[in-house]
């Protein structure tokens, strides 16, 4: 589905991603995991064209989209949920949702509270009044009102209690059971390890792990290297 070949970005004369490749099949859930600043923000905005690559290739279902504009992106299927969320602080819930919402899609506001109880409660009340954890679920159900194949998610579990962590994964998981695929970057590597399929390890800008879980959980040293703090 997703296919990165060789990357380069730059932050104007700051080089940040150096020949970084990965794939992604349909239904997979992948982690690009690393400590801060690594450059796992930056490869997701060069997928979801927040960023144009200096070099390299973006192919999405085997069509070159690199460097497209995210409205085109999105209209694709491919929906980027960065870590500080981005929600309207002076939208409601409801409106939060519906502003993005794709009519020809299969997703809507019933099916999204269904996925997330809580927001059902709470749909006129302003975002910006909003827990840690209501924003986090408001992010992630406003990026499927856009019906996604692709959803790249950001530290989706930053600053939540673990019971919050905990509900969010299920609520994941039922995503990947659902036929979409994510892209996830985490520092939380226990979080991740429970959700991922396959793991990619991004460290100074620079791919230097791929493998299963089960490889990753057995390698303590590129454990020890690249993702303790």
């Amino acid at each position: 589905m997703l296919d990165v070949r060789g990357i380069h970005t730059c932050y104007g004369l700051s080089h940040i991603l150096f020949d970084v490749s990965l794939s992604l099949a349909k239904g997979e859930i992948v982690g690009l995991l690393g400590r801060n600043g690594a450059g796992k923000t930056t490869t997701m905005k060069s997928i979801c064209g927040m960023l144009r690559p200096n070099e390299g290739t973006i192919r999405f279902e085997g069509e070159d989209v690199t460097g497209r504009k995210p409205f085109h992106l999105v209209r694709r299927g491919i929906c980027y949920v960065p870590d500080d969320r981005r929600i309207f602080a002076d939208l409601t819930v409801e409106d939060n949702l519906e502003i993005v919402h794709r009519r020809t899609g299969g997703w809507s506001r019933d099916r999204v509270y269904d996925l997330f109880p809580p927001l059902r409660e709470i749909t006129g009340r302003r975002a910006g009044f909003l827990s840690g954890g209501e924003r986090a679920m408001l992010a992630l159900g406003r990026a499927l009102m856009s019906d996604p194949k692709l959803l790249l998610l950001d530290e989706p579990t930053e600053g939540l209690a673990p019971l919050i962590v905990r509900s969010l994964e299920e609520q994941i998981m039922k995503l990947k059971d659902a036929g979409i695929s994510i892209l996830l970057s985490e520092q939380n590597l226990k979080s991740s390890l429970r959700l991922i399929d396959r793991a990619y390890i991004i460290d100074n800008g620079r791919i230097c792990f791929h493998g299963t879980v089960r490889e990753l959980e057995n390698n303590e040293e590129i454990k020890k290297m690249h993702l303790m703090i």
